[in-house]
């Protein structure tokens, strides 16, 4: 069979197309170059990143919506450790990613040459695996396996680290020599013995609660947790990464629990008997004091990653297995085929209603107060599409858009929740918008959050996509501010900023259309609609009151009922 000619740049460029990478942003640099002149004649899209950081978030956001992997690229040294960040970010949300990162060459690794650092080593913590590739052989087993890794089993981020020297390096290849692409492996069932006791536990019980974190929206089986809420005539609650998972007009849906939830949602886990966690870690924002959470509630937990097991909270009843799996047995075993509304569930969703009813978020009227932060995302759900995406930066802004706006399906909010990274929002929604071109994107961001990557401005500027940009301004590093103020005496250090930038102007200076809503409009939600009908990338400014606070409150290592519902509580 004829072979052909590759060096390890071109090897690594059709494998990645193989792989279905169509567009992998980046920044270039001496060490990954042999790669950039591949990428010349490859129909992979480059997107020119201002950052590395920038570029990993890119990735993220596509990934987090199409749910495969994606892929980015940096240079060595100071280009690959800027991925640092996304890396560590994506491995706490279980996100797939795949960063691809040039090495000195081989002979000068371990003598300080210039742009050399062991990132290899740097990334051990923080990925579920990583590679330095010795030999360009490697890459016909490495690129395909780092794909099957990073979407397999719990999603996360794989690390190539790949030598100048391979790059450059000859090899002669037939095409059946190729390897098949790498993607996401089977998981093993769950075993019938653990299916039953779970379908005996939902049986008995008369106050289930399902609890849904991200691994739901991962598992893509957001669907089929509905349905067994509907089934149990349960209630559901979710952390911030499953928001979307149950709609939010559904009478199921209760809504965000732990820090910012409500009181609502926290008085129904304290009279539940069983929780139903999927996919879910009981992190603390989500927990409170963890030996209060929950207190009358067996618990069943189903999760991908046995490692989740007993690490915050022992469950009664243990389930290693693909959500989507288990909830399809269970929803069909027989001790589930009740028809919802039975007595089984003694009015216990009525409950739910009553509770939620009883205790909505507290915020002023829209005709008194229209640029509050709750009336603004309420507002901006009311404007954009139904199957808009949301991008968030890290703040008020991120806790007051989780609260108010109604997600209605999974994938529709991109949010940093286990990293809580500032400068998250802005690159993500730009992966989003190259991910889902049809589809109407908004990244809410902080004055604080957006000052952190503003440079991708640029990047989005480049491509004309069609991103609004929404800045809560306030002028503060707000959650800071909020602490300092409820939990330190008011005793303000490094949370309010001194020189505050015209957004708007530095918008245009990008090459974007940049709008400042003025706080005393007549009409100022008319003009955010107004700035947000006009066609392209834009950047719209929006004053809020500083001390503004995001409330209900749970207090760092407090229960969940013990949080602040209104200003003064303390």
């Amino acid at each position: 069979m004829t072979k052909k000619k590759y060096t390890g740049a071109t090897l690594l460029t059709a494998l990645l197309e193989r792989q279905g990478i169509r567009q992998m942003p980046g920044i270039p640099g001496g060490a990954i170059l042999p790669f950039y002149d591949a990428l010349h004649t490859s129909p992979i899209q480059h997107i020119l990143a201002r950052h590395e950081q920038g570029a990993g978030f890119i990735a993220q956001g596509m990934a987090r919506v199409t749910g495969r992997a994606a892929a980015c690229v940096a240079t060595s040294g100071p280009g690959a450790t800027n991925l640092i960040t996304a890396i560590a970010d994506a491995r706490l949300d279980s996100i797939p990613l795949v960063a691809i990162t040039g090495q000195v060459a081989q002979s000068l690794i371990g003598t300080d040459a210039f742009q050399e650092v062991d990132f290899y080593g740097l990334t051990v913590p923080i990925t579920k695996h990583n590679y330095l590739v010795r030999d360009v052989r490697e890459l016909l087993h490495i690129v395909p396996e780092a794909f099957t890794l990073a979407e397999s089993g719990r999603p996360g981020p794989v690390v190539i680290d790949i030598p100048k020297d391979v790059q450059i390096a000859a090899i002669e290849l037939s095409d059946d020599e190729l390897p098949a692409p790498g993607g996401c492996r089977p998981t093993p069932p769950a075993k019938d013995a653990e299916i039953d006791a779970l379908a005996r536990m939902l049986a008995k019980a008369q106050r289930p609660v399902l609890y849904l974190g991200g691994g739901i929206i991962a598992a893509n089986a957001s669907a089929l947790a509905h349905e067994l809420a509907k089934r149990l005539d349960a209630p559901a609650v979710s952390t911030l990464n499953a928001l979307g998972a149950i709609p939010a007009d559904s009478p199921h849906n209760m809504g965000m629990l732990g820090m910012h939830g409500t009181r609502a949602t926290h008085t129904l886990l304290d009279e539940c008997d069983l929780i139903i966690a999927i996919g879910a870690r009981f992190d603390d924002r989500a927990t409170g004091k963890v030996a209060e959470f929950c207190p009358r509630a067996a618990i069943a937990h189903i999760d991908i990653d046995r490692a989740e097991f007993g690490k915050i909270k022992r469950p009664h009843l243990s389930i290693e297995a693909d959500a989507a799996e288990v909830l399809q047995r269970l929803l069909a075993h027989p001790l589930l085929h009740a028809e919802p509304g039975t007595p089984r569930a003694s009015g216990w969703l009525a409950r739910a209603t009553a509770l939620r009813d009883a205790h909505p978020l507290r915020h002023p009227s829209r005709e008194t107060a229209p640029l509050h932060p709750v009336n603004i995302c309420r507002f901006l759900a009311e404007t954009l599409p139904s199957d808009a995406i949301i991008a968030t930066d890290v703040g008020q802004h991120q806790m007051w858009v989780a609260q108010a706006y109604p997600f209605r399906s999974p994938r529709t909010l991109l949010t940093s929740g286990g990293l809580g990274t500032m400068g998250f929002g802005l690159p993500n929604a730009i992966g989003a918008a190259f991910a889902a071109p049809g589809k109407r994107i908004a990244c809410v961001s902080g004055d604080g959050s957006l000052l952190m990557n503003i440079q991708e401005l640029a990047t989005l500027a480049d491509h004309e996509l069609s991103v609004a940009v929404l800045v809560f301004n306030n002028a503060h590093l707000g959650l800071v501010r909020q602490q300092q103020e409820l939990f330190y005496g008011r005793r303000y250090e490094a949370s309010r900023f001194e020189t505050t930038p015209d957004f708007a102007a530095l918008a245009r200076a990008f090459g974007i259309r940049g709008h400042s809503i003025a706080a005393n409009s007549a009409d100022p939600l008319g003009d955010i609609a107004a700035a947000l009908a006009q066609p392209g990338p834009c950047l719209i400014d929006i004053p809020i009151i500083a001390t503004e606070n995001v409330l209900p409150m749970v207090p760092p290592g407090a229960a969940n009922n013990q949080s602040i519902e209104h200003a003064g509580a303390m």
